[in-house]
């Protein structure tokens, strides 16, 4: 997320465009995770199941992500769901705190799992 990346919360809760543009950038990259992993089910011709949550937990079950890292795309998942959908409860701590130490890292994993498992 580069240059929108905040240093601190104060500065994330304070900067409501940076803010804004944070979370939508969480929003797309989280879909983008989802749907490489319904490509990669769909190219392995694995079932595709209902639910995006779910083509997690089969990555997971074909051993291409580690459980960990299926919760935590879980996770993001499910922050991302309340960023679009209800907003009302969204906790700005949490979401920062995954903004500037999970995402990136979590994202990382979860292609190099994908292009070590997936030849």
């Amino acid at each position: 997320m580069g240059s929108f990346r905040p240093s601190h919360l104060e500065e994330y809760r304070q900067d409501l465009q940076n803010k804004a543009a944070c979370e939508r950038y969480l929003e797309k990259i989280v879909e983008a995770i989802i749907d490489i992993s319904f490509m990669v089910l769909k190219e392995l011709k694995l079932k595709i199941p209902e639910e995006d949550k779910e083509a997690l937990t089969l990555l997971e079950q074909q051993g291409i992500i580690s459980p960990v890292l299926s919760k935590k795309l879980q996770d993001a998942k499910s922050m991302r769901n309340i960023l679009a959908h209800d907003y009302r409860i969204v906790d700005d701590a949490i979401v920062f705190h995954t903004i500037t130490e999970e995402l990136e890292k979590d994202v990382l994993e979860f292609l190099e799992s994908i292009t070590n498992n997936i030849k």
